[in-house]
């Protein structure tokens, strides 16, 4: 599969630059991009494509990635 014309760029989601929750590991952070990239975890046949969050952590640190749909409104 060829690669999206969007791939290795930023997405809009309505929660960016907003401070959001990782469901998946409970971190609070801020929503500092959305981008489309290929997740295959090596190089193979068939590309996966997904849109990849990443949340910089309240008080800093590295930012983390996850799956878009692992992101939620922080309370």
């Amino acid at each position: 599969m060829a690669a999206p014309h969007d791939a290795n760029t930023e997405v809009p989601h309505p929660f960016l630059r907003r401070r959001v929750r990782d469901i998946a590991s409970g971190t609070e952070g801020t929503l500092m991009a959305v981008v489309v990239e290929n997740t295959a975890a090596a190089p193979s046949y068939e590309d996966r494509w997904a849109e990849i969050a990443y949340i910089r952590p309240h008080g800093g640190g590295i930012e983390l990635s996850t799956a878009v749909a692992n992101v939620e409104p922080a309370s």
